[in-house]
């Protein structure tokens, strides 16, 4: 499955991109993906009572999410978590695809 990508620099300028799902797993309770992009990413998404999280093991990352189809804010807090602007926008945009065929 492809999605499209973007991030937006301080400077104004727009970079483009595409990811794939390459994998996903349900353990009932969360879900695994894996996702291909400029980089290998296996992220484990969950809901608690307090909302999403996302745990991100290979950049030893975690956060809370806002709705999966909220791609703005999910991206700022990856990208506190994940210290990488690219990587973020990526899961972020990924989370967003899959709002509609994830089920919690």
């Amino acid at each position: 499955m492809n999605f499209s990508c973007s991030c937006c620099w301080e400077n104004g300028k727009k970079e483009n991109w595409t990811g794939r799902i390459a994998d996903i797993y349900s353990y009932g309770s969360h879900y695994e993906i894996s996702i291909q992009s400029r980089s290998s990413i296996r992220i484990l998404i969950g809901q608690t009572c307090s909302g999403f999280f996302a745990c991100i093991p290979d950049f030893q990352a975690g956060c809370h999410l806002g709705s999966l189809e909220d791609i703005f804010y999910n991206q700022e807090k990856l990208t506190f978590a994940m210290e990488n602007v690219i990587d973020a926008a990526t899961v972020a945009s990924a989370l967003r695809y899959l709002s509609d065929i994830l089920s919690f």
